[in-house]
């Protein structure tokens, strides 16, 4: 089995920071691309961030200059680093990763969420 638990969310003001953790556990082969996403309620859940085994990024706009995600591939975890945050983002944010278990499958695995709340 494999588990992904985030951490780091909680109560910030309007240009504040915090550091969201993600860590994998469990009969894990190798990692693949990791993902961080954000939901709303009565939203979609949105792509915030990704980070490829080897290091490459991707971002939404929106975010672009004030999110850092990063990974330590020994301890299996992601980081997202967030600054200047906006009531806006005030949101439940997710840990996505693709896992192989093996040498042959691998699949998306997700975390539980973690609360994000931004006082305007």
């Amino acid at each position: 089995q494999v588990q992904l638990v985030e951490s780091g969310g909680g109560l910030v003001q309007a240009g504040g920071s915090l550091r969201l953790s993600c860590a994998a556990s469990g009969s894990i082969y190798s990692i693949n691309v990791m993902r961080w996403y954000r939901q709303a309620p009565g939203k979609q859940r949105e792509l915030v961030a990704a980070i490829t085994s080897g290091g490459s990024t991707n971002y939404i706009d929106s975010v672009k200059g004030r999110f850092t995600i990063s990974r330590d591939n020994a301890q299996n975890t992601v980081y997202l680093q967030m600054n200047n945050l906006k009531p806006e983002e005030a949101d439940d944010y997710y840990c996505n990763a693709n896992i192989r278990v093996s040498a042959n499958y691998a699949n998306d695995y997700w975390g539980q969420g973690t609360q994000v709340t931004v006082s305007s």
